[in-house]
This record gives structure tokens, C-alpha cells and sequence, in this order.
């Protein structure tokens, strides 16, 4: 009997969100790569997708399929909603290298230190003056970084740069690419979620990445060591998109477009960046709990790494110049950019 009722419950609840849904006058789908366990699905994404439902009155409905769910490899997510196979798009920008290239300049070691709020401010103030025109075929709901990449080795202690010179280690992007150059080591190249399987096997010996995608892909079961700077600050970071199909964007209603827009304003743009430190902290706390080593540089150890990574700006600023993009004035730009914002 227990069996049956709990089926007809079953049944109900899935009726009632069906209903939910159909009742919705707008309807989207929004496709991402990680699992619906990570941080930036249940923290993130999902309380912005019911924010944005709770401003439209109802009207709008969000479905969010995550992990490649709805098909093909993380770097085809942004094709994929400018030409309209989903609606919405959450995405990391340099899994299509040179696509935009000025939003690059967040990414660069020297930039963003340790205050994802901070970088997120001056990114969103950049977009509007400098980056938008990037975006061509999609409506950016908001851009955002995470917390920093910092160093994951499987069984190697690093306190400096030729700790790491022989190393095979992955990168998410071509500007971190640049970094472990600089540091002498070999960059690899692979989106995050095949990431467990390449460390597991010594494919590669460690990974640039943030502390928060430690508990949803366990990365402290595949390393033993965990590096950051002084004062948790970080070689670089990842920048990330939030964005709808252009066309699906501009046969909205004013009111409609207005419920995105409250739901991805300035106050959410600083939660965003407390959300990511929030779930960095939550992750290495998890390593180490684990039996994992938690390096924090000293002073004059991480000094060590600003100045191997130095040059990665300057090699920056000579790619994009060759593109016309005026780099120099990018870097001094974000630099102020994010100080403006990291002294409020």
C-alpha cells in the first residue's frame, strides 16, 4: 500500500512542477558543463534562475540542464546558444581561445589577486565601456571569475617556481597556458570535468584551478597538495559568461528582459564573487580534513612567483596589440578597475 502512495505522490509532484512549467508564458533552457552537486549549479545558477521567475510574476520559467546533459563538450556551449540551440548558456570563456580576447585581461596573473567581488565589479564595469562588443549573437545576463587558480599537485610539494619546471599540468585557458609556461612547466589543456580521470592516471601531475571544484569532482582523492600565495592570492583566474541567444533576447517583452535584468544587477554581481570565495573556502577545509597539505606561501615566496609570472602580461599585451586591441590600456585599465572596487 506504502508502495502505491508513494507513487501517486511521486506522480503528483511531477505533475505539479509539469504544470508549474506549462503554466510559464516563457520558457528557456539553460545548458552548463559541471554536475548539479557543484557549487555553481545549486548556489549560483539556480537561486539566479528562481529569482528571475519570482521578477517576471511567474511568467518565466528556466530549466537547467547541467553537466552536457543536452549534448556536445563544453567548449561548443557558446555556439550552442548563439545559434540557438538553448536559450542560456553558462560557459567559461577561454573554452574557445581568442574569442575574446579583451575579456582576457581579467584573467592575467596581476589583475585579480584574491577578491573574486572585487574582479567581478571591475569586470562588469569594463564590459559595459570596453568588452561588449565581444559578445556578438549573445545577451550577456552577467560575466563573473572565480576565486583564482591555485595550484593542485598530486605528490608534489611546491614552494617555488622550479618546483613545478618539468611538470605537466592542466590549464582551463590560453592565458593559463601563458602562466605555466612562465613557470616552466607544460601546459594541458582540458575542460574541468575530465580532469579526475587525467590526474588519477599521471596523465598530467597537477592543475590550476580554484579550491571550490575540489568536493563536486573530489579532487582531494587524486592529490595530496594544495598551494596558494600569501594572503590567499591566486595566479590568475578563469572569467565565466551567463548569456542568452541574441535573438531569443530581442523578442522578449520590455517587462520580461526587465525581470533578467533586476535578477543580474550590481548587488548580485558582488554575490556572485562571495559565492565563489564562500565555496573555496568550503573546498580546501574538505581537503585538508581529507589528510591533504594546505601550502600558504610566504611573503617572500610568492614574490617569487609575481615576478617569474610578469611577463605574462607583457606577452598578453603583444598578442591582442597585433589584433588592434589596444592592451596596455586594458591591463591599466582592469588593474584600476578592480583597486576601485577591492578598497570599498
Amino acid at each position: 500500500m506504502s508502495i502505491l502512495k508513494n507513487a501517486f505522490l511521486a506522480a503528483a509532484m511531477i505533475a505539479a512542477g509539469a504544470s508549474s512549467a506549462a503554466a510559464a508564458d516563457y520558457e528557456f533552457k539553460l545548458h552548463h558543463f559541471l554536475g548539479e552537486k557543484a557549487p555553481a549549479h545549486t548556489q549560483m545558477l539556480v537561486p539566479w534562475a528562481k529569482q528571475v521567475e519570482e521578477n517576471s510574476g511567474g511568467k518565466v520559467h528556466i530549466e537547467i540542464y547541467p553537466a552536457m546533459t543536452l549534448g556536445g563538450r563544453p567548449p561548443e556551449l557558446i555556439n550552442q546558444v548563439r545559434d540557438g540551440v538553448v536559450d542560456l548558456v553558462w560557459t567559461v570563456n577561454g573554452y574557445t581561445p581568442g574569442l575574446f580576447p579583451r575579456t582576457e585581461v581579467f584573467e592575467l596573473p596581476g589583475i585579480h589577486t584574491n577578491d573574486p567581488a572585487a574582479t567581478n565589479q571591475a569586470l562588469m564595469d569594463l564590459y559595459e565601456t570596453d568588452l561588449k562588443d565581444e559578445y556578438k549573437g549573445v545577451e550577456v545576463m552577467f560575466l563573473h571569475v572565480h576565486a583564482g587558480q591555485a595550484i593542485h599537485m598530486r605528490d608534489t610539494e611546491v614552494h617555488s617556481p622550479e618546483d613545478l619546471a618539468g611538470k605537466k599540468i592542466r590549464i582551463p585557458t590560453r592565458t593559463g597556458a601563458w602562466v605555466i609556461e612562465a613557470l616552466g612547466a607544460s601546459p594541458v589543456a582540458m575542460p574541468v570535468p575530465e580532469l579526475p580521470p587525467a590526474l588519477q592516471k599521471g596523465v598530467i601531475d597537477g592543475a590550476f584551478i580554484p579550491w571550490e571544484i575540489i568536493p563536486p569532482l573530489k579532487i582531494q582523492e587524486q592529490t595530496e597538495y594544495q598551494i596558494e600565495g600569501v594572503d590567499k592570492e591566486r595566479f590568475g583566474t578563469t572569467t565565466f559568461q551567463v548569456s542568452m541567444n541574441q535573438e531569443r533576447w530581442n523578442g522578449l517583452p520590455e517587462d520580461i528582459q526587465k525581470a533578467f535584468r533586476d535578477a543580474s544587477g550590481p548587488e548580485w554581481i558582488v554575490k556572485v564573487g562571495e559565492i565563489w570565495a564562500a565555496s573555496d573556502d568550503f573546498g580546501i577545509g574538505l581537503a585538508t580534513k581529507a589528510g591533504n597539505t594546505h601550502i600558504t606561501l610566504t611573503e617572500e615566496e610568492t614574490e617569487a612567483f609575481r615576478q617569474a609570472l610578469a611577463p605574462v602580461a607583457d606577452r598578453w599585451v603583444e598578442e591582442v596589440s597585433a589584433k588592434g586591441i589596444d592592451g596596455a590600456a586594458l591591463v591599466e585599465k582592469a588593474r584600476a578597475a578592480v583597486a576601485s572596487h577591492s578598497a570599498n
